[in-house]
């Protein structure tokens, strides 16, 4: 088959194909049997260069099915895939994996697609339009943005991003909790930053109430906008006002810190809206028709002996049938929902309007996770299929400057917020940093090396290898020369060892959606980085393998069509993670 039928294919799709056409011959000639599953195939590169360029495991996966040895079947496959153009070699390794080499034209086949795709080249259609609601940041509307918020953003940011690159249509969702008891506590908190602006002595702030003064501003609008009118007023007459009025001044605030980090969520959904449209009360009639809400009384907790617990009945959902240790109630003995309930009622709405759900909390919420994959496990899409529903946790970021932990104190109001952050070091530096690791892992943010110019500091790294070649395309162009692929024939081994890692790039982006993983994205720029530097430097000690060779117009011209190509790449990259990528550093 030749390579000119690929059709702007990327690489790893253009062979996910070759190898499905080589299975369908398989099925034709009678050597496979019809419709088996083929979802588990995979092609990549092997784990060990040495072994060739692409490996699959089909022969691995449908051996068992079909009724086949593993090797047999590989015999087959490598039969057929050894037809390709593009293929010089097929080798069987171990129990029936298959190893293909391909010819040095097929990189520069993918090394031109890159330029001819640009911006696109990795876009994936493999989400099929489908809607993903990711729900992020989510903080209490009760203050300015800390860095205890700013991972999650960032990474609930990213994926939406991703997801909307890998063909999903997106929903950035922020939950506004404006119904629970910290915002009456935010209210009165309020109230007496109302009578200051008065005039009023109104000493330290009492013990439970939000000291910081952020919240000054707030009561002066207050008291230019109502005089004394609710200085002395019973609490009755302004609570309701004052709440409402404190967390719309906290949303401003709060878009406005998020907005630095160029973060823009499309739907603020209201936890006070959504009980006043009665929503709780559809999800529980809702699940009370399917027989996963019952009238019940919970068991006393453990430590408690009967003396010390009174039994209620309450509305409880079977989150046991789910895999949860118990079942949960979703009111009080009020009456009032619980968290769990008010949130169960959030998501039966967002399940109405989205094909899959997304949620990045902070791991502080860990012991919820269960009770509520459980309730939207028994919500159905319009399609009667349980909606898919993931949580990503994310860790705490520790701050650090120059190695020693930074000092914050809640009591006093005292703590570093995310503005101040993003003012100091940048919005790109703090973004791809709280990409540069799991989110489920810990993270040290040192303020001094996130800035630090070194190889150690991926932030840098990545950047740099943007910059370099810019840098690298600057002086070529002082000196008369400009990248061309008229002669990339010429470019070698190693020069195409760039090449096959660039091209890993599509293949990354769709594991990565998959995975509602974008921290391998940065991984990926990194790696890319790492390889651009490497073959950069060979020209430190090898004069004959600098970008620029004044003696050979022609492979200078393929080396830096190589070269922007990379930069391509890092922009691409970058751009899934909301930076920037610059041209001089």
């Amino acid at each position: 088959m030749n390579t000119a039928t690929r059709e702007n294919q990327t690489l790893y799709a253009a062979f996910a194909g070759h190898l499905n056409a080589a299975l369908d011959a398989l099925e034709a000639a009678g050597t496979l049997p019809g419709g088996l599953k083929r979802g588990a195939i995979t092609v990549e590169p092997p784990r060990d260069p040495s072994h060739g360029d692409l490996a699959t495991n089909a022969a691995m996966v449908l051996a068992k099915p079909a009724g086949l040895k593993p090797r047999d079947l590989a015999e087959a496959l490598v039969a057929e895939l050894a037809k390709l153009d593009e293929v010089t070699s097929a080798e069987i390794a171990g129990p029936g994996f298959i190893n293909l080499r391909l010819a040095p034209a097929t990189w520069i086949a993918e090394l031109r697609a890159i330029a001819e795709l640009g911006a696109d080249y990795g876009r994936s259609a493999m989400g099929g339009g489908s809607t993903v609601n990711v729900e992020y940041v989510s903080a209490n509307p009760t203050g300015p943005m800390h860095m205890g918020h700013c991972r999650g953003a960032v990474v609930g940011d990213a994926l939406a991003t991703l997801l909307e690159f890998a063909g999903h249509k997106v929903v950035r969702e922020y939950y506004v909790n404006d119904a629970g008891a910290q915002v009456q506590v935010l209210a009165r908190s309020v109230h007496i930053r109302y009578r200051e602006a008065l005039g009023e002595d109104v000493g330290e702030i009492p013990e439970g109430l939000y000291p910081g003064d952020y919240l000054v501003p707030v009561g002066k609008v207050l008291a230019e906008e109502f005089g004394d009118r609710y200085a002395k007023a019973p609490e009755s007459e302004w609570l309701t006002l004052f709440r409402e009025k404190a967390v719309a001044a906290m949303l401003v605030m709060i878009k406005d810190d998020l907005a630095l980090l160029g973060i823009e969520h499309e739907v603020f959904s209201s936890e006070a809206e959504l009980q006043a449209s009665g929503k709780p009360d559809e999800a529980e009639a809702w699940l009370r028709s399917k027989g996963l809400v019952y009238d019940g009384v919970l068991e006393a907790p453990k430590g408690k002996t009967p003396e010390d617990w009174e039994p209620v009945e309450l509305p409880l959902f079977k989150s046991t049938q789910f895999g949860d240790d118990q079942d949960r109630p979703i009111k009080k003995s009020d009456g009032t929902w619980t968290y769990f309930g008010a949130d169960l009622a959030y998501h039966y709405q967002k399940a109405q309007e989205a094909d899959a759900l997304v949620d990045i909390w902070g791991a502080d919420h860990a012991g919820t996770v269960k009770r509520i994959k459980a309730a939207v496990a028994a919500m159905t899409g319009a399609d009667g299929e349980p909606t898919p529903f993931e949580i990503k946790l994310v860790q705490m970021v520790q701050l650090l400057r120059d190695g020693e932990p930074v000092k914050m104190s809640k009591r006093a109001g005292t703590f570093v917020t995310l503005a101040d952050v993003v003012r100091e070091v940048g919005k790109d530096v703090v973004r791809f940093t709280m990409l540069t690791r799991k989110p489920e892992a810990q993270m040290d943010f040192d303020f001094a090396k996130v800035v630090e110019a070194s190889k150690d500091n991926p932030v840098f790294y990545v950047q740099y290898a943007h910059a370099r070649v810019h840098s690298t395309l600057r002086k070529a162009a002082a000196e008369g020369l400009a990248p061309a692929g008229d002669h990339l024939e010429l470019l070698g081994d190693e020069e195409l060892e760039l090449v096959k890692l660039a091209a890993q790039f599509p293949r990354i982006v769709e594991a990565a959606a998959a995975a509602r993983e974008p921290h391998r994205i940065a991984f990926f720029l990194g790696d890319l980085a790492a390889a651009f530097h490497g073959y950069w430097n060979l020209g430190n000690d090898r004069v004959e393998k600098r970008f620029i060779n004044l003696l050979d117009v022609n492979l200078t011209a393929a080396r830096l069509f190589l070269a922007v190509q990379i930069g391509q790449l890092v922009r691409n990259g970058l751009a899934l993670l909301g930076v920037e990528a610059v041209e001089e550093m």
